[in-house]
This record gives C-alpha cells, sequence and structure tokens, in this order.
C-alpha cells in the first residue's frame, strides 16, 4: 500500500473551537436542572412554585451548602411531600460522585469526578501549610470536557473536547476539595481543564455561586484565558474584582502561533489591546502566564521582549513564569533552574515585576488534563466486558474531509494514528484518490472505543 499523503491546510483552531461551543451549548445530554449553583431568593422561590412555603427555600440552601447533602433523598428536615415534588419536577443536588483521586508527595490532590454522562473531570487541591496546619487551600478547577484549543504543550487538548460544564458542574468541584481535605477553600482559579472564556455564562454563574453562597471573597478568584476575541471586554463589564489570567507563554505573535494555535485568530497586539483596557475599566491587574518551555521561549531574548511588550501596554501587570510540568508523548522539557532565574532576573531588571510559580503534584500527574486521559478519552461505559482496550469492537470508517478537514487536523488527527486508531492488518490510514465531486477521503478500521475522540460521529 503506497505512502499516505500529507495534506497541508491552515489551521482555523479558534473558529473551530466557537463551532463547537456553539453545538456544546445545544447539547441535551445532561440535565441543567440542578439545585447547586441556585441562590437562596432563587430557593425560596422554587419552595413557593413547588407548593411550599418560601422558608423551605432556606432549609435547601443550608442543606446544599452547609449540610452538603448530595441527593434529594438525603434532605431529611423537609417534607417527604416537598422531596417528591422536587423529584417529580425533574430536579436534582447535582454532585457528582469521586471516580478517582491521587495524592502527591507535597498534599497536593487531583481528584476525577464523574459526571452524569459518564464523562470525567478534573479538579486539583493544593494546599500550602504553616506550622498550625493547612492556611490556604487553593482550588484549580475545569470550565470544560476537555479543551479545542489545543495548546501545544497542554495535556488537556491532547484528550479531545466534549462540551461545556454546566454552573453547578463547576460549583461541586470546589465542594469536593473541601470535602476531600476537610478545610475550607480560601482560592479558585479557573486554570483547569477547558477554556473558561468559550463557557462564560457557565463560569460567570458559577462565580457567583462561589463568592455568594460558598462566601469565597472574589479578589480570591483567578480566571484565566488563552485569549478569545472580544470575551476580555464582555468579562471586563461585569466589573469583578476577580484576577484575570492571560496565558501568554511567548512574546511575540510568530512563536505564540507555533505554541498556541489559537492566536492565529486573535493577534497578539489584540489581545495586549483588550488587556490594557481591562485594566483601564476595572482597575485590577492583569497577570500574564508565561510557561517556559525548554529552548523554545525561555533564552534572555525573550525575556527582552516581553518586558519591551509589556511596557508598551502600560501599567497594572504581572508576570507569572511557569516551569514546564512534563507531560507523557510532549516533545517540550523542563528549563533548568538557572534558566528559569536568568529569565526572571532579565525582566526584573527592565522594572517587571514577576514571580515563579511554585511547581506541585509532579509525582500525581496534576499538570491540567493528564490524569483524565490516563483514564478516558471517551465517555465512561456503565459495565465493561473486558478490562482490555484492544478487545473494543472495531468498525470500518469512512471521513470526508472536504468540509472537516480543518477540524480534524486541528484535534490533531494525524498524530493520532499511530497513538490511538487499531487499523485493518496493520496498515496505515491512507488518503484515497479524490473522487469526482473533488471530495478527498481516508478509510481504515477503527476502534469504537477511540471514535469518540473526536465526540461525533464518524460517517
Amino acid at each position: 500500500m503506497a505512502a499516505p499523503q500529507q495534506v497541508q491546510v491552515r489551521a482555523a483552531p479558534l473558529a473551530r473551537a466557537l463551532r463547537t461551543r456553539a453545538a456544546a451549548a445545544r447539547s441535551p445530554e445532561t440535565s441543567q436542572r440542578a439545585l447547586l449553583g441556585l441562590s437562596e431568593p432563587e430557593l425560596r422561590q422554587l419552595a413557593v412554585d413547588l407548593g411550599q412555603q418560601s422558608y423551605r427555600g432556606k432549609q435547601l440552601h443550608d442543606l446544599l451548602y452547609k449540610s452538603r447533602a448530595k441527593q434529594i433523598q438525603e434532605f431529611n428536615y423537609v417534607p417527604k411531600v416537598f422531596r417528591e415534588a422536587l423529584l417529580g419536577a425533574g430536579w436534582k443536588v447535582g454532585r457528582s460522585p469521586v471516580h478517582h483521586a491521587v495524592t502527591a508527595s507535597d498534599g497536593t490532590t487531583k481528584i476525577l469526578l464523574k459526571l452524569e454522562d459518564n464523562r470525567l473531570i478534573e479538579t486539583v487541591g493544593i494546599p500550602v501549610d504553616d506550622d498550625k496546619g493547612p492556611s490556604r487551600l487553593t482550588a484549580c478547577v475545569s470550565s470544560q470536557v476537555g479543551c479545542p484549543l489545543r495548546c501545544s504543550f497542554c495535556a488537556t487538548g491532547k484528550g479531545g473536547f466534549a462540551r461545556n460544564l454546566h454552573a453547578h458542574e463547576i460549583v461541586e468541584q470546589v465542594l469536593a476539595i473541601e470535602e476531600m481535605f476537610k478545610h475550607r477553600v480560601t482560592n479558585v482559579v479557573f486554570m483547569g481543564m477547558g477554556e473558561p472564556m468559550l463557557n462564560l455564562k457557565s463560569v460567570l454563574e458559577a462565580h457567583q455561586c462561589l463568592n455568594k453562597e460558598l462566601k469565597i471573597g472574589q479578589r480570591m478568584i483567578t480566571i484565566s484565558t488563552v485569549g478569545v476575541p472580544n470575551t476580555i471586554k464582555m468579562l471586563a463589564s461585569h466589573k469583578l474584582q476577580s484576577t484575570l489570567a492571560v496565558s501568554l507563554h511567548a512574546p511575540n505573535q510568530k512563536l505564540r502561533e507555533t505554541i498556541v494555535p489559537s492566536a492565529k485568530s486573535y493577534p497578539l497586539e489584540a489581545l495586549m489591546d483588550d488587556c490594557k483596557s481591562y485594566f483601564l475599566e476595572t482597575g485590577r491587574r492583569v497577570s500574564f502566564e508565561y510557561t517556559l518551555l525548554a529552548g523554545i521561549n525561555d533564552a534572555k531574548e525573550h525575556a527582552e521582549e516581553l518586558a519591551e511588550l509589556l511596557h508598551t501596554c502600560g501599567g497594572g501587570y504581572h508576570v507569572n513564569l511557569i516551569p514546564y510540568n512534563p507531560i507523557q508523548g510532549s516533545e517540550y522539557k523542563r528549563p533548568y533552574r538557572k534558566v528559569v532565574q536568568a529569565f526572571v532576573d532579565s525582566l526584573e531588571t527592565r522594572k517587571i515585576t514577576v514571580s515563579v510559580r511554585q511547581t506541585r503534584g509532579l509525582d500525581a500527574n496534576a499538570a491540567c488534563g493528564q490524569l483524565r486521559n490516563e483514564f478516558q478519552k471517551n465517555p465512561l461505559l456503565e459495565s465493561s466486558p473486558s478490562s482490555e482496550p484492544n478487545l473494543a469492537k472495531r468498525r470500518i470508517f469512512r471521513v470526508h474531509l472536504s468540509s472537516e478537514f480543518q477540524w480534524f487536523r486541528d484535534m490533531p488527527f494525524r498524530d493520532d494514528v499511530a497513538r490511538n486508531l487499531e487499523l485493518h492488518e496493520e496498515q496505515p490510514v491512507t488518503r484515497n484518490q479524490e473522487d469526482k465531486s473533488g471530495n478527498c477521503w481516508l478509510s481504515g478500521m477503527l476502534m469504537a472505543s477511540s471514535h469518540q475522540i473526536y465526540d461525533r460521529p464518524v460517517p
């Protein structure tokens, strides 16, 4: 069989991500009738709507946010008729079971939650201790199941994208961390799986719940983004007192496009202008996240260029350097400490406020997406006939590429051929001749357990 032909196209990852977000928003996979995330006034109104007195809503509020009940059947001190009315109306608490948890030697704990549709999401608890015990507990929460933006160094994107999370699915991550540590969460960072700005509605709803119902101060919450056009302006309009963290990772457009594919649709100059406007409108400084990749973006020249870039956008910024957290199968390497320190020194010499994030949880696969990828790239089955993935049922597939090729390339299809596709007679996936309509096709044999990596039916 002839060697496969490589097709070159210009990727449009951000446009695809926006289309994917729209599809996810229309997805009927999961119910949104969850009590978790509702405020006390909303719960009071719900009680009245179901024929109860208003104070029953206050009882629901206490059960959800103080007693931490996980099922309506656990609502012991509300009338049985009220519990039945809630169930009959399709309401649920909105809590998910812990599928797996692992703790690193430094105390960092990563939790996989199994959602209603059998998908897994990650959340991480990061404790900071003093002589008297835990003094600060940070919850790193996910906003999507997977991520469609596929930053080249990130483990989450390698696991594919499924859907946006609902607000209660974000809030429950914080509750799960508190229950695991038996300690109150003091800080929340939206730096887990997914791009928060592609799910801004749910992120803002969860933010409000965390602040109002769980009493986590707005200044203790950070919302991270790699940059999605127009969304920073939208966030600024809400006048939050929370921190905006922008994942920069490169000091110029050309290099950034190789690390962050979506940068092709959001030029660095436009991103920096939006950050400047955010500071002017909110008075809150912007934190720029910069992952240091050995030999890629960690040279002294990169630091000098980064300082120049930040000075041109005015004041109100801070650089948070993140030494790369290695992931399996990645070509990127973690820089040496002396290289990191040289980068810091170069920035500080140029009057840039900088900090280096302490690496946590290296022995717990704590980098975003790592642990989830070990357990799942497609929805879990309720019962599996075999623990051997190679025994999964195979199916023939043909993938039409004339209109969808960019989507497959971005996922990225070619890299997954050797790793995730099992082919008939061990032959590689090949591109066949164009048909009479000029359409290109791939053909081969795909494992049923692998095809849902792409989260759409294979024609």
